[in-house]
């Protein structure tokens, strides 16, 4: 009795992830050779454009080599990424043959390194710590292996201020990185307020501490009238007209 195709795509599919041994089999050597081929193809054209240096690995997982199906012709099998979008991290490759010799679906694990320079702590940093030059480091890290995101530019993190602890050799990333406070609660402040015909400025004392962009209530000095305004650099906050 012959299996319909979605039976056997099934059956492959679990044998694939069975465990693997070291006996010769020519269906898996083609599998790993296309997946690897396919693999090193999608990683070069992922990285075109990137002027970093960056390095990669490929690693199929190892296959069950009881495996029985025909062998493809060569200008018969495909492959495609089936998961995730980008081809970094564990990734599974869809290959498919379509022949009148054979006509098979195999889903294939594998693991795409890359390696590159990323910014880490060179020492540990406290909660509200303000970065500096001298607690940075780059360091080469497997990007693929970095859930949290990354920064590849010591400039994106100094000045920044830490939202909780970070230990020593840790890659950092955005999330753990927040705007240092440009104004701080007391300070004095210059309050503009504008239009495209005139500019009027008052002396202000800030009731909260924000950075750049951010709202705060502002007590205008000479009026005693509070308001909301925008921070709009050190000293320096505006409201509407």
């Amino acid at each position: 009795m012959q299996l319909p195709a979605f039976a056997i795509r099934m059956i492959a599919t679990l044998v694939l992830l069975g465990c693997g041994s070291l006996h010769a089999n020519p269906l898996i050597d083609q599998l790993i050779g296309t997946t690897g081929a396919y693999l090193e193809e999608q990683v070069v054209a992922h990285l075109e454009g990137n002027t970093r240096h960056t390095r990669h690995e490929i690693s199929v997982n190892r296959l069950d080599p009881r495996l029985r199906l025909p062998l493809c012709p060569e200008d018969s099998i495909s492959a495609q990424l089936e998961s995730p979008a980008v081809p970094v991290g564990r990734v599974t490759v869809r290959v498919s043959c379509d022949s009148t010799e054979a006509q098979w679906r195999l889903f294939v694990p594998a693991t795409v390194d890359l390696f590159q320079q990323v910014v880490i702590s060179s020492r540990p940093l406290a909660r509200h710590a303000v970065i500096g030059a001298g607690d940075l480091a780059l360091r080469e890290r497997n990007v693929g292996q970095l859930s949290g995101g990354y920064l590849t530019e010591a400039e994106q993190a100094i000045g920044m201020r830490v939202r909780r602890p970070i230990p020593a050799d840790s890659v950092i990333s955005p999330n753990q990185l927040e705007q240092d406070e440009t104004v701080k609660r007391g300070d004095r402040v210059v309050i503009t307020a504008a239009n495209s015909r005139v500019a009027v400025r008052m002396p202000g004392e800030a009731l909260e501490s924000g950075s750049t962009g951010s709202q705060i209530r502002v007590r205008n000095t000479r009026s005693d009238r509070v308001v909301r305004a925008r921070i709009i650099g050190p000293g320096q906050v505006e409201v509407g007209m």
